[in-house]
C-alpha cells in the first residue's frame, strides 16, 4: 500500500476523534441547533427561556411593524445573554496544532 492509502483514512479518523467528543459534550448532534431548556438551573437562564417561549406563542398577525421590530430586538439580546451565560467550545492548543498540521498535509 502506498502512504497516501493510509495517511487519507488515519487523517480522517483522527479529525473525528477531535470533534466529535465537543459535539457530544454540548448534548447535540447538531451544532447548530439550540436547546430550548436551560443547561444549568440559573434563575436568570429560566427566566430568558420562559420569555422566549412567551413571545413564540405571541400573535403577531395582528402587531405593527414596530412592536415585531423590537420583538425581533428583544428576542436577539435574551439568545446574545443566553449564549454568553452558556459559554462556548474551547479547543486546547494541541487540538489546534493538529488540525492545523492535517490541513497543511491534505493542501
Amino acid at each position: 500500500m502506498t502512504i497516501k492509502k493510509i495517511t487519507r483514512p488515519i487523517i480522517i479518523l483522527l479529525t473525528c476523534a477531535l470533534f466529535v467528543p465537543a459535539l457530544q459534550a454540548s448534548g447535540s448532534t447538531d451544532p447548530g441547533q439550540q436547546s430550548r431548556k436551560p443547561a444549568t438551573e440559573d434563575p436568570r437562564a429560566i427566566q430568558l427561556t420562559n420569555r422566549l417561549e412567551e413571545i413564540k406563542k405571541l400573535d403577531k398577525s395582528e402587531m405593527s411593524g414596530s412592536e415585531k421590530k423590537t420583538l425581533r430586538k428583544e428576542v436577539r439580546e435574551i439568545r446574545k445573554e443566553m449564549k454568553q451565560m452558556n459559554g462556548g467550545v474551547y479547543l486546547s492548543v494541541g487540538a489546534l496544532l493538529i488540525v492545523i498540521l492535517i490541513l497543511v498535509l491534505i493542501l
